[in-house]
């Protein structure tokens, strides 16, 4: 690729020196600077309009055969540099796919990550530090691409189709994990890859509650709920810091977003505004009309007094403000129905990526 990328650079550099070269010798000729411009552009392609001037010398005879080899000669090489080019990256990129597909096919007890996701990155990059073998199916070529810069081995199909499931190994695979999005496709990823393989252990993500039991039916070994895992590190931590201020410090939550963003879950701020629905309303209200999109793990009143762990029964009054956990898409769209303002503490890498 470098070699024809270097024919293709000194195939312009003497094309554009012929012009250069021919314009100033028909000036040299006593034509005026158009004259030459023109004479130089039907003679170098072809087009067969006739001289400008008569050529009735030997010299400018000689010469315009000159301009005619040296101008046809660099067009052709840049032509023939630029077919190389996209004929050599073609080439590339199959030997590049089949590479990757026999390093596949040569994969024995190795782990397949359906999805590519920011899950689905952690995922790959934990099983690589601990230098287990592992392959990755999304449906995004921008996913894949991704994945085959980070040197993972990565094939863009559907992981709910029985052929892309057994080209990449199922039934030599020790473990799959489905960490897609959409709990309907890890439904039905399970259920294929169930099937294809009875002793496959098979982890699957959900997103609500109601898809685990769905999940397991399905073949499921295991069922990871991101926003269930949130609320344990979250307690986890909470317990370890023996501090009731923890939710007031910016920077232990700044960290515990940093371990949340790794499941797709944080950590927000709900105030109740004066106008908003959610006054006179209980806390177990808001978790059932969220649907699932966020667990409430603390109310902060207005008068500065925080609850840890509020009960389900405790009435929202304006200013008050509840502190949730859940999913990032979700929380926006439901403090936008219910007219809260939201107070949102990004994690770190967030932050790193805002800052210019």
């Amino acid at each position: 690729m470098q070699d024809s990328n270097q024919r293709l650079k000194l195939g312009v550099l003497f094309f554009v020196v012929t012009l250069v070269l021919a314009t100033l010798g028909y000036i040299c000729f006593g034509w005026t600077t158009t004259e030459a411009v023109y004479m130089v552009v039907i003679t170098v392609f072809g087009v067969g309009y006739g001289e400008v001037r008569p050529l009735t010398t030997t010299a400018e005879r000689v010469f315009t055969m000159g301009v005619i080899l040296a101008g046809t000669t660099s067009a052709v090489y840049i032509v023939g540099a630029f077919v190389q080019m996209v004929t050599e990256g073609e080439i590339h990129r199959a030997l590049g796919n089949q590479q990757r597909q026999r390093q596949i096919a040569n994969l024995t007890d190795h782990t397949i990550i359906c999805g590519f996701g920011r899950m689905g990155q952690v995922l790959a990059k934990q099983l690589k530090q601990s230098g287990l073998p592992f392959s990755i199916i999304d449906n995004q070529p921008s996913q894949v691409a991704i994945a085959e810069e980070l040197g993972y081995l990565a094939h863009c199909g559907d992981a709910t189709r029985e052929e892309q499931l057994q080209m990449l190994g199922v039934m030599r695979a020790k473990t799959l994990a489905t960490v897609l999005p959409e709990d309907a496709t890890n439904v039905f990823i399970t259920l294929t890859a169930r099937e294809l393989n009875s002793r496959l252990t098979i982890l699957a993500r959900g997103e609500i509650p109601e898809t685990e039991r769905k999940l397991r039916l399905a073949g499921a070994d295991q069922v990871i709920l991101p926003l269930t895992v949130g609320a344990v590190q979250m307690a986890d931590l909470i317990t370890q810091s023996n501090r009731r201020d923890f939710l007031n410090r910016p920077d232990e939550r700044g960290f515990l977003n940093d371990l949340l963003a790794s499941v797709e879950v944080q950590m927000d701020e709900l105030i109740v505004a004066p106008d908003s629905p959610a006054m006179g309303r209980t806390i177990m209200e808001m978790e059932v009309r969220s649907k699932g999109a966020f667990i409430v793990i603390a109310l902060r009143r207005a008068d500065g007094s925080t609850i840890l762990h509020p009960h389900p029964s405790q009435i929202l009054n304006e200013n008050d403000t509840i502190i949730v956990i859940g999913h990032r898409s979700e929380i926006p769209r439901f403090a936008e129905q219910y007219q809260f303002k939201r107070k949102q503490l990004k994690a770190r890498w967030q932050e790193a990526a805002l800052t210019p």
